[in-house]
C-alpha cells in the first residue's frame, strides 16, 4: 500500500517538470531562433516478485513473472532543431540560416558558442555583433564610411566604399555543424555550447559540406507550436490529478485499515 504513494508521488514530480519544459517552450515562442525543448522520462527499477522463467515443476517454467515498478523519473530534456519559420524584417544585418548549422560567436573568455539568432547589430568600433554585444567569429567588421552592407548566400559580406566602384568583400560569417545538434549545452542569451555529447563542430561557409544557407533581411523565429504546446499542458495537468488520485485513494484504504 504504502508503495502507491511513492509511485504516485514520482508520477507528480515528473508531470510537474514536464510543465516546467513546457512554460518555457511557452515564455520562448517568440525568441529568435529558439528551439523547442521536451522531457524524456523513464521507469525506474523493479521490485521482482518472481522471477519470469523460473521453474514451477520439473517439466514447466513461469511464461510470465512478477514485478512491481516503483515509478517514473525524468532524465533528459530534449530538444528539437527543426527548421522555424523565416520571417522578413527591415534590418540589414538580420541573418537567417536556411537548413542546418550555428552561427560561431567569440566569447569574452576567447572560446567560442553557437547560436541560431542571426539578428546582428554593429558596435563602436564596427564589429558586427550579437544584441548582447558578442562578436561574430572571422572578426567581421564594416567600415565607418560603408554603404549599403550586402550578405550573400554563402556568408560573404560586401559594403559599398564610397570612392570605389564595385563592392568591397568585408568578412565572412561562416557556420558550424555537429554530429549531434541536440547534444549542445544550452547556456542561455540564445546561446549553446560544444559538449562531449554534441562532438566537436565542423565549420564551413554557408551551403558547403551540408550546411545551410544565410539569408539577409531575415530571422528565423521559434519552433515551438503553441497549440501542440498547449495540448502537452492538459495532458500533463490530467496526468498530475490522476497521480493526485491515486494518493487520495491510498490514503482512504489506509484509513479504512486504520479503523480496522
Amino acid at each position: 500500500m504504502i508503495n502507491s504513494l511513492w509511485i504516485s508521488k514520482t508520477g507528480m514530480e515528473a508531470q510537474q517538470m514536464q510543465l516546467d519544459v513546457i512554460s518555457h517552450n511557452l515564455a520562448n515562442v517568440s525568441t529568435t531562433g529558439y528551439k523547442r525543448a521536451h522531457a524524456v522520462f523513464e521507469d525506474l527499477m523493479y521490485q521482482n516478485l518472481r522471477q519470469v522463467g523460473a521453474n514451477t515443476t520439473e517439466q514447466s517454467q513461469l511464461p510470465t513473472g512478477l514485478h512491481l515498478g516503483l515509478g517514473v523519473r525524468t532524465v533528459a530534456t530534449s530538444r528539437s532543431f527543426s527548421q522555424g519559420t523565416i520571417q522578413q524584417t527591415t534590418n540589414q544585418l538580420d541573418v537567417a540560416i536556411q537548413g542546418s548549422g550555428f552561427f560561431q560567436i567569440t566569447m569574452p573568455d576567447g572560446t567560442t558558442q553557437y547560436t541560431r539568432d542571426g539578428s546582428f547589430q554593429v558596435d563602436s568600433q564596427g564589429r558586427v555583433v550579437t544584441s548582447n554585444g558578442l562578436p561574430v567569429a572571422n572578426g567581421v567588421t564594416i567600415p565607418a564610411n560603408a554603404k549599403n552592407i550586402s550578405i550573400a548566400t554563402n556568408g560573404t559580406v560586401t559594403a559599398s566604399i564610397p570612392g570605389v566602384t564595385t563592392p568591397q568583400a568585408i568578412g565572412t560569417i561562416g557556420l558550424a555543424s555537429f554530429i549531434n545538434p541536440a547534444g549542445l549545452e544550452p547556456q542561455g542569451q540564445n546561446l549553446f555550447a560544444e559538449s562531449p555529447a554534441s562532438g566537436q563542430p565542423s565549420t564551413g561557409v554557408p551551403g558547403a559540406n551540408g550546411l545551410g544557407t544565410v539569408t539577409q533581411g531575415f530571422l528565423e523565429s521559434s519552433n515551438v507550436n503553441v497549440v501542440q504546446e498547449l495540448i502537452s499542458m492538459i495532458q500533463t495537468q490530467r496526468a498530475y490529478e490522476m497521480n493526485s488520485k491515486a494518493i487520495q485513494t491510498s490514503d482512504q484504504m489506509l484509513q479504512k485499515l486504520g479503523q480496522l
